[in-house]
């Protein structure tokens, strides 16, 4: 393989992340449904992710790609605890007070 003087894809993947966080922002200039907002914030948010993972921590060149997986998938269960468990905590753990 050749190697590139240009980081093309570094260029492209940062043109892109730029284009879905106006898109991303438009939601809260234009009036859309709740719906709608979430939705499109969403697809926007999981593309974003993808863009990051893998065009600038390069997840998909590591050698052991069952690793790099497994954590990903670590980091998602943990960032869903504290989400999951401050809401919890914030609904219903001060009821009685």
């Amino acid at each position: 393989m050749v190697k590139q003087l240009f980081p093309i894809k570094h260029v492209m993947g940062y043109l892109l992340s730029l284009i879905l966080t106006f898109i991303a922002l438009s939601v809260a200039y234009y009036d859309l449904s709740y719906a709608t907002g979430m939705g499109i914030l969403s697809i926007t948010a999981i593309i974003q992710a993808s863009v990051q993972l893998f065009l600038f921590m390069h997840v998909g060149e590591s050698s052991d790609k069952h690793a790099v997986y497994i954590n990903i998938i670590y980091a998602i269960f943990v960032a869903l605890i504290i989400v999951f468990g401050t809401l919890f905590t914030m609904i219903w753990g001060h009821a009685g007070h």
